[in-house]
């Protein structure tokens, strides 16, 4: 595989965007837009988790790195300086990719009228995808699966939260509710 330098900083870093530390600052960003959104970031953040660690647990598909030392192609491989690669049959499908797919969906159908956030926000989540088959961690099925899955909750629960109907859900840090908008 060719890489370059730019590339492999660049998506060492940026595969972080599907881990943790995003949904905090999420969380601490819509505490002041409103409280409903926030309240359910962090059951989308258990619900990667849960469905990443079933999903798996059935599949146990082997990550590339396995995989390509099996078949004896992996002296080929470069991987990225400084990137442990997973060995482990917990390939499919890829979570980080099915965590960044999941909050940066429920964000972008937070933001309805603004496309070009959306925009954004959907760029942001395919480059961890991107970033997860460029690291050797995944392959292509392992992320368009994550992807998809992390979709699927997101919409899900967004919907759901509309079901839950308390009157502090339309409330935000320092200033009343904002009835009326989504």
């Amino acid at each position: 595989a060719h890489r370059s330098y730019w590339g492999d900083l660049f998506f060492r870093y940026f595969t972080k965007m599907g881990e943790a530390a995003p949904y905090f600052l999420a969380i601490a960003i819509l505490l002041f837009v409103r409280f409903r959104h926030a309240a359910v970031l962090p059951v989308l953040g258990l619900g990667v988790t849960i469905a990443t660690f079933f999903f798996k647990g059935l599949f146990k598909h082997e990550r590339p790195f396995r995989y390509f030392k099996e078949i004896g192609v992996f002296d080929q491989i470069n991987p990225v300086e400084g990137v442990v690669l997973n060995a482990g049959a917990n390939s499919f499908p890829s979570g980080h990719t099915m965590s960044a797919f999941a909050l940066y969906a429920f964000l972008a159908l937070c933001l309805p009228r603004k496309k070009a956030a959306g925009l954004l926000l959907f760029s942001i989540a395919l480059l961890v995808g991107i970033s997860r088959i460029y690291l050797v961690q995944h392959f292509f099925k392992d992320v368009y699966l994550g992807a998809i899955l992390g979709v699927l909750i997101a919409v899900s629960l967004y919907c759901l939260q509309y079901r839950m109907d308390a009157p502090w859900m339309s409330r935000r840090l320092g200033g009343k509710g904002q009835e009326g908008r989504s």
